[in-house]
């Protein structure tokens, strides 16, 4: 634990901040429990730590880390944003998942001030102070719009950002960047500048920079795969589909095992979204169904109680090709989510 490490400006000794961890894990708000509980298993003397994956691409699962892994990833954050000890942070994400676990982790290890709210949608409306850095996911970022100035830095992720959400951080001032990680690579490798690009940098806009000490590959399918010997012992191969610009820089495409192919034609879904997001307000994806004809016909699902229907001109407008129109547009009240909130497009399929 770094010297300077507090949360909420109060400085502990190893003593001090057992006891306080007893009292966040005694307290009715779910949010201080969770954080009780990590923070007492980083002090225990175990050299690991149990976290569960967010069960977004499969079934959620425990995993261990080891927490000389969980100080490497700290420590490479805090070299990439330039964050040095008695930075002020803000910890608005649950510690139950990998994210607020590791905001917990960069503030002990690298010596910052962090400030613990509980993980609401608008977790800056009512806090009068300003922070270093910050960690949110996109419908935070949505509903802070307004008091984004409050954050220097902020790191997002946990989802996709949409075309309407990227337009409008095109006007805060905070330093905005999209982040790409999972569970087993203690959050991010790589990040992406997503706002306050210039003229010069803005060609590069869709490129992930990878943090110190990670290398890229593409296997066979065109997926990422990442050797990231600091924060993890083996390989670890994923099923994101990327474009490799430099030993540092790579293109996100989607996820191999969302592919729709449609006539003969590969379709890649998480790029039709983004196109539509500047169409549709309410939550959604594309996926492929069976086809006697096509193999897989592409449809629209929207979450909403009431029947929508999109015209020709719309899908112009999002700037879609011909092949990336949806044939169907359905609706279903509610989608299935991971505990995290995450959509389980697969068994939200089962429900049409």
């Amino acid at each position: 634990m770094h010297p300077s490490f507090k949360i909420n400006k109060q400085s502990y000794t190893s003593e001090s901040l057992v006891r306080f961890t007893e009292e966040l894990t005694a307290s009715d708000e779910m949010y201080l429990k969770d954080i009780g509980v990590f923070i007492a298993d980083w002090l225990n003397d175990d050299d690991y730590i149990l976290v569960n994956t967010s069960g977004s691409t499969g079934k959620p699962k425990q995993i261990k880390l080891l927490k000389g892994h969980m100080r490497n990833s700290a420590l490479a954050t805090g070299k990439y944003f330039e964050l040095k000890e008695n930075t002020t942070a803000l910890l608005c994400l649950s510690a139950t998942y990998i994210a607020g676990k590791m905001m917990l982790v960069r503030a002990m290890v690298l010596g910052w001030n962090i400030h613990l709210v509980s993980p609401i949608a608008n977790p800056l409306e009512t806090l009068m102070a300003s922070y270093d850095f910050c960690a949110m996911v996109p419908l935070q970022v949505n509903a802070s719009l307004g008091h984004l100035h409050k954050i220097k830095q902020l790191i997002i992720g946990g989802g996709p950002i949409s075309n309407s959400l990227h337009e409008q951080l095109q006007t805060v001032a905070t330093d905005c960047f999209a982040t790409y990680g999972m569970t087993e690579t203690i959050t991010h490798i790589a990040v992406k500048k997503i706002n306050k690009l210039g003229a010069s940098l803005s060609a590069v806009e869709s490129y992930f920079n990878t943090l110190p000490n990670v290398s890229i590959s593409k296997n066979e399918s065109g997926c990422l795969v990442i050797d990231a010997p600091k924060v993890s012992n083996d390989l670890i191969v994923t099923n994101d589909l990327i474009n490799i610009h430099s030993d540092t820089k790579f293109e996100w495409i989607g996820r191999y095992d969302n592919v729709i192919n449609s006539g003969g034609v590969k379709l890649f879904p998480e790029q039709i979204e983004q196109k539509l997001s500047q169409l549709i307000k309410e939550r959604f994806f594309v996926a492929g169904i069976p086809d006697e004809q096509l193999g897989e016909q592409l449809i629209l699902i929207i979450e909403s109680d009431v029947k929508l229907s999109l015209s020709k001109s719309d899908y112009q407008n999002c700037q879609l090709s011909k092949y990336e129109i949806p044939k169907q547009v359905l609706v279903l009240p509610k989608f299935i989510e991971t505990p995290s909130g995450k959509i389980q497009r697969k068994q939200t399929l089962v429900l049409l």
